[in-house]
């Protein structure tokens, strides 16, 4: 006779990949372990997450702190690593996210021949 066993895996809320499509923005996590490829900072070996798209560089993840399965308070730190930037992450209830800059926005893009702020709040969805 054979048994037959299934492991319930425990819920990740912050392994994810999030899009934001008004400002073609993607932040991808992995807050449990340093899983992930950096694209540009391979040498570094992986991390636990980078935000990318409509933005001047790659932003990887400094440090984080999970408060609870619905927030996150994460540091962003640009590829030359010369500015960093906090922000916070919450679970809303339609299962999208809002994110938050913290303080001064640093992180920018390029408009024209200028770099610009990005909006300091941003709602963004779950992307597979």
């Amino acid at each position: 006779m054979f048994a037959i066993f299934t492991a319930v895996v425990g819920q990740q809320p912050w392994k994810l990949r999030l899009h934001c499509p008004e400002e073609k923005i993607d932040l991808r996590l992995d807050l449990y372990e340093e899983s992930i490829e950096v694209p540009g900072l391979e040498a570094f070996g992986p991390m636990n997450g980078y935000m990318d798209g409509n933005i001047y560089g790659i932003w990887y993840v400094a440090t984080f702190e999970i408060k609870d399965d619905q927030h996150a308070t994460i540091t962003i730190a640009n590829d030359l690593g010369s500015e960093d930037q906090k922000l916070t992450l919450t679970q809303n209830a339609d299962s999208t996210y809002q994110l938050k800059f913290l303080g001064y926005n640093a992180v920018k893009r390029a408009q024209g021949k200028k770099l610009v702020k990005i909006p300091s709040e941003m709602k963004m969805i779950r992307k597979p």
